[in-house]
């Protein structure tokens, strides 16, 4: 028999501007539970968590937590108001019986010191000490609204990590895919105001979604033709039939008002990004470039090229000094060492982690426009404002919201039509998932495979990284910088480790006596750089197609009339045949010196 659930929420219903956000709603969390919340952004997610912590209050239904339990709630954007340090903050969480000495250990695991003035903490700060308030407890029920959001890799490492072997039942809300897979067994699904269940992991999820949408779609299609069915009998039908069959008439009236009322999914964002013209061969080229600030080294000795059409990942912890890299590779600062080389005719587009850059009372239209406009060229095409907003779901009536009004997904969909309206042959985005639900990501993602200019990105979401990046770039420490073909898996397998977790509170280490040693670095043993050891698979196949080029060339060539039949296509045949044929040896020749090499690092 199943044990009874320790929070129950039962026929929630909540209604917001006049249309029900949440329409009857169930919501159960056994002991010990692993369940993921997903939904579409603005679905009412973040709400349903505020309801089962009692943070506000629905207009129907129950919410019941089993007498005794505890429950702990992390919500996306911390209130520290009243508090003078980050170690008030923490304690004011704190049930009688909890241990202050174990949230001190938290704190220092997570790097802070518990001193820090609330109002002075950057965002990973404010959600590591969010957690800490959260985790310290070890509460029966842990409700956590994207816990993940602002946290460098070590830190969604160390709290996968620690989730993964804590005895609280745990609702998560995440856009990070693989920290949902590793984490949950169960999912539930909230769409159009109404919960469904899966007794499945989220690595389930969206297959058992669509097939859900899917039979969605079959069974409003059957509903369709029995109406046009039902509406020819009462035009053709035998009239004294028509007007005794009452229950029949009732029950067309009864189709139409249910397909009147029918709500469909959510729209989809449509992303494109406004292209600009063709940017050189080569974007960026850094070579052996440094950067100190004072005695602390933030890149020392790093060399790259990155190419038209790379799409290039940067990740490391938090300080590590990801946006100076990538100041630098952009030609924002100036190295102390080293040379960076722009290529031809860039024009650049970002999107900013922080989202600083919009006054909270900058309107949606202003934000887009500059102000002065309702309109936004995309493309070549002139485009309404309002238009334009609607592909990123945004209501007309929004046109001139503040941005302060938004929430956090829809301010990350505005930075992200932002940045997508400006012209850009390279696009340079920081922390891009923050606050996008599963579905604009999968968009995001494909938008930017099809992006025809080049692409750099920071970013802690492995799943992302592994979609999209074609390298990576890693913090090895020390102002160490390392390249990794391929995504934040092949950099792993390649590597032999991921972003160093961060260090366990002392007290933890000592009682694990299992951990294994760390890993010990390499010694500096000669390889193959990322575009050599690209060049060396890709060589092949350019020598295959510049030999059948040459080959039809040739057979033009060896025509012994074509020189009589026509003159000028003859010599641009030889012209271009000399060129394939110098092509050719240089390209043979590159990779036989690769081959010789990587045969010698192999020994």
């Amino acid at each position: 028999m199943a044990a009874p659930p320790l929070l129950a929420l039962t026929g929630v219903t909540l209604t917001l501007g006049g249309k029900p956000l949440l329409d009857g709603v169930d919501l159960a969390v056994a002991p010990g539970a692993r369940l993921c919340l997903v939904g579409r952004n603005g679905s009412g997610k973040s709400t349903l968590l505020k309801i089962a912590a009692g943070e506000i209050e629905a207009d129907a239904g129950e919410v019941f937590l089993q007498p005794g339990a505890s429950l702990r709630y992390l919500a996306q954007e911390p209130d520290f108001t009243g508090f003078p340090s980050v170690t008030a903050f923490v304690e004011a969480g704190l049930g009688p019986l909890d241990d202050p000495h174990a949230a001190r250990m938290l704190l220092e695991g997570l790097g802070l010191t518990g001193d820090e003035n609330p109002q002075n903490l950057s965002g990973g700060e404010t959600r590591r000490a969010a957690l800490v308030r959260a985790l310290a407890p070890q509460p029966d029920v842990l409700l956590l609204d994207e816990p993940t959001n602002h946290l460098d890799l070590p830190t969604i490492l160390w709290l996968e990590e620690t989730l993964a072997g804590l005895r609280s039942a745990l609702v998560l809300i995440s856009h990070d895919r693989r920290f949902l897979q590793d984490l949950t067994r169960e999912t539930v699904w909230l769409d159009r105001g109404r919960t469904r269940h899966l007794a499945r992991g989220f690595k389930d999820f969206e297959a058992w979604r669509d097939q859900e949408l899917e039979e969605e779609e079959r069974q409003a299609h059957k509903a369709d033709r029995r109406i046009v069915a039902e509406e020819h009998w009462l035009r053709h039908g035998v009239s004294g039939r028509r007007k005794r069959n009452v229950k029949r008439l009732a029950n067309l009236q009864s189709l139409r008002t249910e397909r009147r009322e029918r709500t469909g999914p959510q729209g989809q964002v449509r992303l494109e990004a406004s292209e600009a013209q063709a940017s050189g061969a080569l974007v960026i080229e850094a070579v052996n470039i440094c950067k100190a600030f004072g005695e602390r080294a933030i890149v020392e000795d790093f060399s790259t090229r990155v190419m038209r059409g790379d799409r290039l990942g940067v990740v490391g912890a938090n300080g590590a000094g990801k946006t100076t890299l990538i100041k630098l590779l952009t030609g924002a600062l100036a190295p102390d060492d080293g040379k960076i080389k722009l290529g031809a005719a860039l024009e650049m587009a970002t999107l900013d982690q922080s989202r600083a850059s919009l006054s909270p009372q900058t309107t949606l239209q202003d934000a887009l426009t500059g102000g002065g406009s309702e309109f936004v060229e995309i493309n070549g095409e002139r485009r309404h404002i309002v238009s334009y907003l609607k592909d990123f779901l945004f209501k007309p009536e929004q046109a001139r919201t503040p941005v302060a009004k938004l929430s956090g997904g829809e301010r990350g969909r505005l930075m992200l039509a932002r940045a997508l309206a400006r012209p850009s042959n390279l696009l340079v985005l920081d922390e891009p998932t923050n606050d996008l639900d599963l579905e604009t990501l999968d968009l995001l993602q494909e938008m930017l495979g099809d992006y025809p200019g080049t692409l750099i990105v920071v970013s802690h979401d492995r799943d992302f990284l592994d979609r999209v990046a074609t390298s990576v770039v890693m913090s090895e420490g020390d102002g160490k910088w390392q390249e990794y073909a391929g995504g934040y898996s092949d950099m792993l397998a390649q590597r032999g480790a991921g972003v160093e977790a961060r260090a366990k509170p002392k007290e933890a280490a000592a009682k694990d006596k299992t951990a294994p040693a760390p890993r010990e670095k390499p010694q500096g043993k000669a390889r193959l750089s990322f575009k050599e050891q690209h060049a060396l698979t890709t060589l092949p196949q350019k020598m295959e197609e510049l030999r059948s080029k040459k080959a039809k060339l040739q057979a033009l060539l060896d025509d012994p009339e074509l020189y009589a039949r026509d003159p000028a296509k003859f010599a641009r045949a030889g012209e271009l045949l000399a060129q394939v044929e110098a092509e050719l040896a240089q390209a043979e020749e590159q990779w036989l010196d690769l081959e010789i090499r990587r045969e010698e690092i192999e020994g």
